[in-house]
């Protein structure tokens, strides 16, 4: 590659002139060899521009508001379903099965009816939950981000005192069969993040940017992620819990934003939940 020509030597694209060195026609920000009759292959000081970077992808805002609905309601009515056979002494394994059937069910039947009502139909684009082999790369990098976010906002929780219970209090405490250790990781693992990442940073995220800025978008479904995970039982304990883990879905919605898909946060949401379940069944935060 020929090095940059002076300044006194570049004029505009000729249909036919002398030879010399010219703005190219083809690439921004660089110069071609004009031979005096066609361009040439000498280039200097030029690049190949990358593409536009795509716009995060909207969905109605209806979709976002039936989004927090059903998963809402789902949420309530699994705590009420678990209250009300609790009193037949099932085995634990039984239990879980139940909260994350009726806690999760719903919100997958939203997503695919809002994919057929108002996208295209193809779940996996609709949600942004299409995987890459990069995001076995992007997810722990994402991971670290929301770990990062979650330990900035612990700090301050901590520091000015305001009420923490955590949302794996007592499980430790339950008698850890090979079934009930099964059905807990893999409701963690694999359902959660699958679901609440289609939820949260898939449908919700879509259509609130279809109405609000991308900043606001992030920290609006970040609240509302905390939000989900209030349980009356925790008491005061729920602010602390709320502001904590809506750190984390800050994020992991601003890993979902950028990245324009969700494949990275459902594996940092799962490193997550892994992490964490490790250390309340190994008895480790002890």
């Amino acid at each position: 590659m020929r090095p940059l020509a002076p300044p006194s030597t570049i004029r505009t694209p000729p249909t036919s002139g002398p030879a010399g060195w010219y703005p190219d026609p083809h690439a921004p920000f660089g110069v071609r060899y004009f031979d005096g009759r066609a361009w040439t292959s000498h280039v200097a000081g030029g690049f190949t521009a990358p593409p536009p970077r795509p716009d995060h992808p909207v969905l109605p805002f209806s979709v976002a508001i039936g989004a927090v609905a059903v998963l809402t309601a789902s949420l309530i009515g699994s705590r009420f379903l678990l209250d009300s056979v609790i009193r037949y002494e099932w085995p634990v394994v039984v239990y879980i099965g139940i909260s994350a059937l009726a806690g999760y069910a719903p919100s997958v039947w939203w997503c695919i009816y809002a994919s057929r009502r108002w996208g295209t139909g193809r779940l996996t684009d609709d949600v942004g939950i299409r995987l890459r082999w990069s995001d076995t790369g992007w997810g722990p990098i994402v991971w670290l981000v929301a770990l990062g976010c979650e330990l900035v906002v612990f700090a301050a929780v901590r520091a000015l005192d305001i009420p923490l219970t955590s949302n794996t209090e007592g499980i430790g405490d339950l008698d850890a069969g090979r079934g009930y250790v099964i059905a807990l990781l893999v409701t963690a693992v694999l359902f959660a993040p699958i679901v609440e990442e289609m939820v949260f940073r898939g449908l919700m995220m879509r259509g609130l940017r279809s109405h609000t800025g991308a900043t606001l978008t992030v920290g609006i479904q970040a609240v509302l992620f905390g939000l989900a995970h209030l349980d009356p039982v925790r008491g005061t304990g729920n602010v602390g819990l709320v502001l904590v883990l809506s750190a984390v879905g800050a994020g992991l919605g601003g890993g979902a934003y950028l990245l324009r898909r969700i494949g990275p946060a459902v594996i940092a949401h799962a490193i997550f939940n892994g992490v964490v379940m490790a250390v309340v069944l190994t008895g480790a935060g002890d």
